[in-house]
């Protein structure tokens, strides 16, 4: 069918021409200097509401990856707030059906051939006279971000999507490229996986996404945070912090919530408590702020704050010491000892673990003698004395209970002894 001069002209002037595309930065890659191709009408917008031709981009995200282009035109893309090539939305990173189950609203896209253009010419006409800063459509009707939106925003970008595809050679032992082949050769996930069937359509329209149904069923088993039980506790946890996070921006943040008293940044451990006046001020905060605070980039971790009962119960139990260190057991060390036994009236002290039949042990213990007076040397110990060889016995030295106090005595010490021992075996 042959087209009239005036239809193409028209047609030529429907053409989108633009001179950098619309991409989040996980597309655009981490390589600042990036090199790309544009072709100016190469194809029709893949989004079946305009199909008008638009200038396609191609580029290479960075090193080992695969080559990218562009799928959709802008003014689709800026209908939908989304990335002309991955078609996630720019703001939070998440598909179109879950962005739009998170704010609530319904985008329904006419059909009909006639009222495909209609809609595209309001839309056009409503994105020229914006400013650009905010999206159109519903969507820029739509209320603030939901915490369902907050919690599963993603914060930083993901350049592991951008990985090259898995080598179908490879797979069936077919490959002959080796380290040459610009695909992966890896073994493919389970083909029954809902994430290997993938539709771009279903994406743009929310519908049918199983990528969207992956993370709207983990937004409904998220944990929530629920404040202690102790009242007293106004105090907040902030970990996650890093070395650029400063007590004037958490300040910044929390002081909406209330009467902040004190906030105590500990850059050893990248963490912050924020004590409140009140504790319906900690409450709030804890809500509005868990799984959703998001600074400079990064994604803070907010927990409520223990009493020092039961942190030192917890530090006991772990072996961690107050200044922070976990003391490791030594092996071979005894446990710990039992407690003693309640002492009452009637139970007599028994820490020798003695029967009740044992006799009590004498125990000599040396008293010291009043001053001016001076003890006698005790048997043994005194001047040496050179007894006879008439046959006459030496006596014997007192019993170990019968002898005054001092010091210990030894028999293998005693002279007495010893001259009795070379009587009997010396010279008659």
């Amino acid at each position: 069918m042959a087209t009239s001069l005036g239809a193409n002209t028209y047609n030529r002037q429907n053409w989108e021409d633009s001179d950098f595309p619309i991409l989040c930065q996980t597309c655009l890659g981490e390589n600042p200097y990036i090199r790309m191709v544009s072709l100016e009408g190469l194809k029709p917008c893949l989004h079946i509401i305009c199909a008008r031709p638009f200038t396609v981009f191609r580029w290479c995200p960075g090193v080992r990856m695969r080559f990218k282009k562009t799928e959709v035109c802008q003014t689709c893309s800026k209908m939908k707030n989304v990335c002309q090539t991955c078609l996630l939305d720019l703001e939070y990173g998440l598909p179109i059906q879950v962005r739009d189950t998170g704010l609530s609203i319904k985008d329904d896209v006419p059909k009909s051939d006639v009222n495909k253009e209609y809609y595209t010419q309001n839309m056009e006409r409503e994105i020229a006279n914006s400013d650009g800063t905010r999206p159109v459509g519903a969507l820029g009707k739509a209320p603030g971000a939901s915490d369902m939106l907050l919690k599963l925003a993603r914060t930083t970008p993901y350049y592991k999507r951008n990985r090259p595809h898995i080598c179908s050679f490879w797979v069936k032992g077919e490959c002959r490229r080796g380290e040459e082949c610009p695909y992966r050769h890896e073994k493919p996930t389970d083909p029954d996986d809902p994430l290997a069937d993938q539709n771009i359509k279903d994406r743009y329209y929310g519908i049918n996404d199983p990528v969207a149904g992956k993370l709207l069923k983990r937004a409904s088993t998220m944990p929530r945070l629920d404040p202690p039980e102790d009242k007293t506790i106004s105090t907040l946890y902030i970990g996650g912090l890093g070395d650029t996070i400063t007590d004037s921006e958490l300040r910044n943040h929390f002081y909406q919530f209330g009467e902040i008293r004190t906030i105590t940044v500990v850059q050893r451990q990248q963490c912050a408590f924020i004590q409140f006046a009140t504790r319906q001020a900690a409450e709030m905060a804890a809500e509005k702020s868990f799984n959703k605070l998001i600074i400079h980039g990064r994604r803070l971790n907010v927990k409520w704050g223990r009493s020092q009962a039961a942190r030192g119960r917890e530090r006991e139990k772990d072996g961690v010491t107050e200044s922070g260190m976990r003391l490791e057991p030594v092996p071979g060390l005894p446990g710990a000892l039992p407690p003693p036994p309640v002492s009452d009236d009637d139970t007599p002290a028994n820490y020798f673990n003695l029967g009740p039949n044992s006799a009590p042990a004498v125990i000599n213990l040396g008293i010291p003698p009043p001053p001016g007076v001076v003890m006698p040397p005790p048997p043994g110990f005194g001047p040496p004395m050179y007894h006879s060889m008439d046959g006459i016995v030496p006596p014997m030295p007192p019993p170990m209970g019968m002898r005054p106090p001092g010091q210990v005595h030894y028999p293998s010490q005693d002279p007495q002894r010893m001259g009795a021992h070379a009587g009997r075996h010396g010279v008659s």
